[in-house]
């Protein structure tokens, strides 16, 4: 046939085939394809391929891409970035997509890190992570050797752990080498709480004590309570210290001279806990930079405002429940926003600017589990079998690390969380070091530390 009577009669059929319903479109279809022969057919298929297999992401615009990749999720999209590598290098710029992966599965965000590659790595070494919290995998123990009585307090902080005990010593130990750097001759401690000049202990014999590390020297005595001292606290800044007693009596005492301020009473059980700490929120009562005082007995949490001028007048009395038929758990978490306690009732947060109880956590068999640390995502809570880890978000337990047994304290300061910084999200690099400390019946101390990456 001649060009022009082809393309006459493609025209021809051209119109009729446009005329045609669906169905009639689709059966003249088959009938030409069974009509052609291998030519034809490869050249059928190479064009279909064009035609049905567009790469959007290779044609639409950078902005359209990231936004049609914001409705897949992480796994989806790691599956993606194997298509090709124009495809994986698309993917793996879209920040947005992998921030967010990462906030979900509660990881710090730092908005200043421009990197578009850096993200996906995050995301990557996250649920990792999370994987090996799942799989209780993400931990690993060791021991600290070397008090030869039952050790009684302990106290972390920056890498370093405190340790006073029976044996009449309070020892400062290293915890990433095992190393103990100092040890001095104190009295019996039931609270210990050092920074890098001093060692602040209370005692069994109803004194407070301030020792210097490279002497060993008593630098100061603290007396007037008549019970044991079971809880310390200190500002240097304020020249304040604070102590808790089974006198049923809070004690604020002058730091560099060791006088007696104030005696705070109100209590009618052994004080275990009391805890000096700037405020962050405003409220009638108080404003953001205040220092505040919270000293916890067997059912109740008291609230002192304390400064240069001391105040014994209590803010409010905080409980779970009115006729004390349920005692608190002898931990307290306040970060200058929030007040946390446990019973066996659940966990309870209350909001320092109004007081209010902001909600119960009650996860199930919780009558024994105690707090150890609480922040923004993460709660780490533990029995007499396990330590936890608790998302917030979900309040779901999401982690459990099998402890050994040990002597849970009615006191509280035999056990405690080493870093904590991680509970306000990870990020990759604050999952490291100590997680927990106790005191073992054996005199040693048993730490559970964060593996190292894999």
């Amino acid at each position: 046939m001649e060009k022009k009577d082809f393309e006459a009669w493609l025209d021809n059929i051209s119109i009729a085939f446009l005329s045609l319903t669906d169905l009639q479109k689709n059966e003249t279809l088959d009938h030409l394809i069974s009509l052609s022969g291998a030519v034809q057919l490869k050249h059928l298929s190479n064009n279909l391929e064009i035609l049905l297999k567009r790469d959007f992401l290779k044609l639409l615009p950078l902005e359209l891409s990231f936004y049609l990749l914001k409705w897949l999720d992480p796994q989806t999209l790691l599956t993606c970035c194997l298509v090709s590598k124009q495809w994986n290098k698309v993917i793996s710029a879209c920040t947005e997509v992998w921030q967010t992966a990462c906030k979900n599965l509660g990881w710090q965000i730092d908005d200043s890190v421009q990197d578009p590659l850096h993200w996906k790595k995050v995301y990557l070494k996250a649920i990792l992570r999370m994987k090996q919290l799942k799989d209780h995998e993400a931990f690993e123990t060791s021991s600290l050797i070397g008090h030869s009585a039952r050790v009684y307090a302990l106290y972390y902080k920056d890498g370093l752990l405190c340790t006073g005990s029976d044996d009449l010593s309070a020892k400062l130990w290293d915890v990433s080498t095992g190393q103990c750097i100092y040890g001095i001759q104190t009295h019996t401690c039931a609270a210990v709480k050092f920074d890098e000049q001093k060692l602040v202990t209370g005692s069994f014999d109803n004194t407070v004590a301030c020792w210097e590390w490279s002497s060993g020297a008593k630098t100061q005595h603290f007396r007037g309570h008549t019970g044991a001292v079971f809880s310390v606290d200190y500002n240097d800044e304020l020249d304040i210290l604070v102590s808790g007693s089974a006198d049923f009596t809070v004690k604020v005492w002058a730091l560099s001279t060791g006088t007696c301020l104030n005696t705070l009473t109100g209590h009618t059980e052994w004080v275990t806990k009391v805890v000096l700490q700037k405020c962050k929120v405003k409220s009638l009562m108080h404003s953001p930079g205040d220092y505040i005082l919270l000293s916890a007995d067997k059912y109740e949490i008291k609230i002192w405002p304390i400064g240069r001028e001391i105040n014994c007048k209590c803010l409010r009395t905080l409980s779970v429940s009115e006729d004390r038929s349920i005692s608190l758990q002898p931990r307290l978490h306040f970060d200058g926003k929030y007040i946390v306690c446990s019973s066996a009732l659940g966990l309870y947060q209350w909001d320092f600017a109004s007081y209010d109880i902001l909600r119960v956590i009650k996860p199930p068999d919780f009558s024994n589990v105690s707090l150890l640390g609480f922040g923004e995502i993460f709660a780490l809570l533990f029995d007499n079998r396990y330590l936890y880890i608790m998302d917030l978000r979900t309040e779901k337990l999401i982690s459990r690390w099998p402890l050994p047994e040990y002597r849970k304290s009615k006191r509280g300061s035999s056990f405690l969380a080493g870093e904590i910084s991680w509970l306000n999200g990870l990020n990759g690099q604050n999952d490291t070091g100590l997680v927990f400390a106790t005191s073992m019946p054996d005199h040693s101390i048993h730490l559970v530390l964060w593996k190292e990456h894999g």
